[in-house]
């Protein structure tokens, strides 16, 4: 792996630029490290899982810049980006990135709220009399 490689991800309402590259392993978010943004450890081992998975954990380090969005959708935006530049290092971490499905962009989005309605699907209560 030489130089840097750069991946675009979003999720919800969130957009993450990712940069990756060689280094000692460090992770961070918007200049903060990983567990400092996040502060859940789950949403920490969910933006981890991409680099785990391609066995490079301690080889590389992960800038993002993050925007938009809950934190469940920043997360998942920057999982998608770091997947991406992962991929463009080689072809062997694209083909196990697309089998495992880090590579497919979760499309869903919140519905919108609809008129005459309480909410995108809820209706008002219905009275008889």
């Amino acid at each position: 792996m030489e130089n840097r490689y750069s991946g675009t991800g979003k999720r919800k309402n969130a957009i993450a630029l990712v940069i990756v590259r060689p280094g000692k392993g460090e992770r961070t978010i918007n200049g903060k490290p990983i567990q400092e943004y996040l502060k859940s450890e789950v949403l920490c081992k969910d933006v981890e899982q991409p680099v785990n998975l391609v066995q490079m954990n301690e080889s590389i380090d992960i800038i993002a810049r993050v925007r938009g969005g809950g934190l469940s959708g920043q997360s998942g935006a920057i999982r998608l980006g770091i997947s991406r530049a992962l991929a463009q290092t080689n072809e062997e971490n694209r083909k196990l990135l697309r089998k495992n499905g880090f590579l497919t962009r979760d499309s869903r989005v919140v519905e919108r709220k609809k008129y005459g309605q309480a909410g995108a699907r809820r209706r008002f209560q219905f009275s008889k009399r």
